[in-house]
Order: structure tokens, then sequence, then C-alpha cells
């Protein structure tokens, strides 16, 4: 039988852990959400909203905020951590010493450390205690934060080695408005939920230069063979891709309008600097660094990866979008398989 599980800790208030703070928090847990922005735990603790990176949604009463890791941390019987992919080692530094009993620990941030090209799950193992590493599960899927906070229908993936523990927290996370399948391959969903980001940057330059529909649908289609030739050549069930932490992820990201990463390519499609958006940007726009891990596993890998190469260039190269794009169109033809 499963043990229901009664307090749940998220860790990053952005608009995702946010959105999941609530989620939880409605189904009745009891949820502390840790903000590192001491502003975002008093609006969220008196007027039960996150201005900055949810704004206009009612929070419940009893979701309770803090700017200490340890008493979030506190008497909790998992850990939710949605922290933007650059501060996940700093953060997870911090947490360690508050964390006296192994707790189990989904992660919630799709993303790649720019240093070291390691996946989430590899960092946390880095810095959290052995005895953690087995209670380490990913959730990942198309999910936007505001579809969930306004209660629309999601399904996602919650992926772990420890088949028990991702059916307790699997019952845990579901309502009748947000499904939970379970997934044993921690490597591929995260390589999904990571590299989705950057194929969406690529997409929005194309909408960004109006190249249409026909280029949009090509790109997403062929940034799906670059994920799963990367996938393979790690160690990842190609399977995996053609799920929810896959191409369900790929395509929202790639065509929605509430996509971050698809809205910066949009704006570098039409000719803004890279730097003018990142400054006008409050959130974290996670492609933007994960383009530069992806090309290091890559190379690492021996994993021919063009789309992933050309919008590296135009972000950090000063390559224009429109000879990216002719670069990638009048590449040698080949196999579709190939």
């Amino acid at each position: 039988m499963t043990v229901s599980i009664s307090t749940m800790c998220v860790i990053g208030a952005g608009a995702w852990g946010t959105a999941l703070a609530k989620h939880l928090a409605e189904k009745g847990l009891n949820v502390r959400l840790w903000a590192y922005e001491r502003d975002v735990v008093r609006a969220i603790n008196t007027s039960h909203e996150n201005p900055i990176f949810l704004k206009g949604v009612l929070l419940p009463h009893g979701l309770i905020a803090t700017s200490s890791l340890e008493d979030a941390a506190s008497s909790c019987e998992g850990l939710v951590f949605a922290v933007p992919s650059h501060a996940t080692r700093s953060v997870l530094r911090n947490l360690r010493p508050f964390l006296a009993d192994p707790i189990p620990l989904i992660c919630a941030t799709k993303g790649i450390e720019e240093e070291t090209a390691k996946l989430m799950t590899q960092v946390m193992e880095d810095e959290l205690p052995a005895a953690m590493h087995d209670k380490l599960m990913v959730l990942s899927g198309p999910s936007f934060a505001a579809e969930l906070s306004a209660g629309q229908p999601t399904a996602v993936c919650l992926a772990g080695q420890n088949a028990p523990l991702v059916q307790r927290f699997q019952s845990a996370l579901m309502t009748p408005a947000f499904r939970v399948y379970a997934d044993s391959d921690l490597l591929g969903v995260q390589l999904g939920g990571a590299l989705k980001n950057v194929m969406a940057l690529a997409a929005g330059v194309i909408d960004g230069l109006e190249l249409g529909l026909n280029a949009r649908a090509a790109l997403i289609t062929r940034g799906l063979a670059e994920t799963i030739r990367l996938g393979v050549a790690m160690g990842a069930d190609p399977r995996t891709f053609y799920g929810l932490s896959g191409v369900g992820d790929l395509v929202l990201t790639c065509t929605g309008a509430l996509s971050r990463n698809h809205s910066v390519g949009v704006r570098l499609g039409k000719g803004e600097r890279l730097e003018t958006i990142v400054n006008g940007m409050q959130a974290v726009a996670e492609g933007i660094r994960t383009a530069r891990a992806a090309l290091t596993l890559a190379l690492r890998h021996h994993v021919e990866m063009p789309i992933i190469q050309e919008i590296n260039a135009v972000l950090y190269e000063n390559k224009s979008c429109r000879k990216a794009v002719s670069d990638l169109m009048e590449r040698d033809a080949k196999l579709e398989k190939g």
C-alpha cells in the first residue's frame, strides 16, 4: 500500500516552482516554498501572490514562503527542486547542512550545468549525501506554469531509479487535471527537457525571420533527431524522446506563446542583440546557457548536432540568423535517418 505524503518543500520560487507549490498546497499538502528574493517571500505571505514570477495568480493561504533553507527543509517528506540550472550547485551546497536524513528529491529544473556539461542529477550527486542518490527523481514534460496554475489539463512524467519511490510521489502529485506518468530513464528525461529549450531558441529564430511553418516544422523534426542521437550516444533509451519529456515538451516549447526560449529566439531573428534581450528579462531562458553545454556534450560524444552548433554561433559568435539558417539548409545531402 502506498503511504500518503503530507508535507512537501519546494526550493525555488520562479514561475514553475511557484506553480508546483500552489498545485501541491491545493491538493491539501503542507507546503513550504523557498525563495531567494525576500520581496517574493514577503508578497507570498502577505498578499498570497508572486508578483515577479507568477503575477495575477492567487496562491493558497496555507502556502508558506521562506528565505531560510533550514526552515524550508525541516520535517518535510520530500523536496521539489526548481532552481535555475546555473544556481543549482550553489543552492544545493547551502542546502546540504540541513538535510539530516536522506530526503527524496524531485528535480524540476530543465537544464545542463554550463561549466561542466553535467545533468542536474549529476550535479546533485556531486553535492548531496550518497544516501540520497537513489532517492533522486526528475519531473519533466510539456508544462507551462501559467496553465498548471489555471488548472488546465497537463501531463508530465516522473523518472527515477527507485520504482516504489517514484510510484509514491506519482500518487502525491496526481490530480484530475495533472496526470503523472512513471519512468525510469533519468538520463533521457533530463536531456529531452534541457535540449528542447535550445531547439525552442532556434524555432523562435525561424519565426522571427518569418520563414514560415514549413521551416519551423523541419526545425522541430531535425531538432528531435539531434536530441535522440546525443541521447543514444550517452546511454539513454531512444523511446524516451518520443514521450512527454521529449517530443511533447519540444513541440510545446517550440510553438507555445508562453515559451520564454521561443520568445528570445523570435527577438534574435528580428535583429535584437542577445545582451539587450537578457538584460530586459526577469526570468531565466534556460536555453541560452544550455546551448553551450549541449555543444560540449556533442563534441565529447562525437555526435553531429548542426542546429546546436548554429544556435551557438548566433548566440556567442555574432553570426547572423539568416546566415545560420542558410548554412543549415545548404549542408550536404543526407539520408533522413542519418
